[in-house]
């Protein structure tokens, strides 16, 4: 760890003189590289300059320990000491977390998609309930929701909702919430009062850049229909909704909800980078081995992360076996301590597999 520090400082030290040097200056992308690097370490390397004066203190107050005579101070020193070694070990474990490798899409917004799932109508209602928990967490975190493609059913549920989140940190936010979640609680059209299950499942994809995925047009199909729904006169008569079709992978999207062709397609392909994206990076992290993936779980839509106990009052999430009673809370976009609680999980078992790599 000490190696990887000393180097990183090497290079911070480095970066300071580069980012003031006035020809690196007048390269403003590369300097607006070099700054960002210089950022990134900042902490680390202020949380290290702190590491070091411990150790320097502790070095100290053990060289003149010997010389000291006098029972009373002897014992007040071994207790300096005892205070510094602990600090360090402090500081030690705050730097093994700093340099746990940071997730690349962590800083990105994203593309959330929701879908009923098992349990007919009732999964269509609880669908549509967990996009609204989603966009008053939103509010509450001061990122901007905006919808792209909602489907929804005469009872008032959504059959699938697509929208986007933006603002600072949404991906880390949000990464640990795809997955199938399932409620368990006696459905509105329930007449015996009878509980019944259903799920929805959740997929929360980092949005892509034009640099990460590139899209060939000639890969595109591009189709344009009449929309579908709600909206009055305008519905039948303009062909406004989108189509696009990813031709290599057979990745389809379908935007209708703005009354603009072209800011449907523009939408349209911003959720199509977002599942291309996804999509190559489960290719590649296929050649993964079991033992890398965080026990937190692996993000799969296919894997059932969280139960929702309405007669229980309790919502429970299977990959770290936490339990809060504030279903009410929660589902009103309340999500801040389960949310950190996967975080906590998630570095703690990144942790554990680079010290059994140690």
């Amino acid at each position: 760890m000490f190696k990887k520090l000393d180097k990183m400082l090497e290079r911070y030290e480095k970066l300071n003189k580069l980012v003031s040097d006035p020809d690196v200056i007048s390269r403003m992308d590369e300097w607006k590289g070099y700054t960002k690097e210089l950022a990134d370490m900042s902490e680390t390397v202020e949380k290290y300059s702190e590491y070091k004066a411990a150790e320097k203190e502790a070095e100290s107050l053990a060289a003149g320990l010997p010389e000291e005579q006098d029972p009373e101070m002897r014992q007040l020193m071994e207790e300096e000491i005892s205070a510094c070694r602990e600090k360090l070990q402090n500081i030690s474990q705050e730097l093994r977390i700093l340099l746990l490798p940071r997730d690349p899409d962590d800083d990105k917004n994203v593309i959330m998609e929701i879908r009923a799932g098992a349990g007919g109508e009732e999964a269509s209602l609880f669908a549509y309930e967990l996009y609204k928990m989603y966009l008053k967490y939103a509010e509450k975190n001061r990122l901007h929701a905006e919808d792209i493609e909602i489907n929804t059913t005469e009872l008032g549920g959504v059959k699938e909702a697509v929208f986007s989140i933006t603002g600072k940190s949404a991906y880390a936010k949000l990464k640990y919430e795809s997955g199938v979640h399932r409620v368990q609680r006696v459905p509105e059209t329930e007449s015996q009062g009878r509980v019944h299950t259903s799920t929805a499942t959740v997929a929360v994809l980092p949005e892509a850049t034009d640099v990460e995925v590139h899209i060939d047009e000639k890969d595109l199909r591009v189709d344009t229909l009449r929309s579908s729904g709600a909206g009055g006169q305008h519905i039948n008569k303009t062909e406004s909704c989108i189509r696009l079709t990813h031709i290599p992978t057979g990745i389809v999207v379908l935007c209708q909800d703005e009354r603009s062709q072209t800011k449907n397609r523009e939408k349209a392909m911003k959720v199509l980078k977002s599942r291309l994206y996804e999509f190559y990076q489960s290719q590649a992290d296929k050649e993964y081995s079991a033992n890398r993936k965080s026990q937190v779980g692996t993000g799969d839509r296919s894997e059932r992360i969280r139960t929702y106990n309405f007669p229980q009052g309790r919502v429970t999430d299977h990959r770290i076996g936490f339990t809060t009673h504030n279903i009410e809370e929660f589902m009103q976009g309340d999500l801040d301590e389960m949310i950190e609680r996967l975080s906590i999980a998630d570095r703690e078992n990144k942790l554990a597999a680079e010290g059994n790599e140690d």
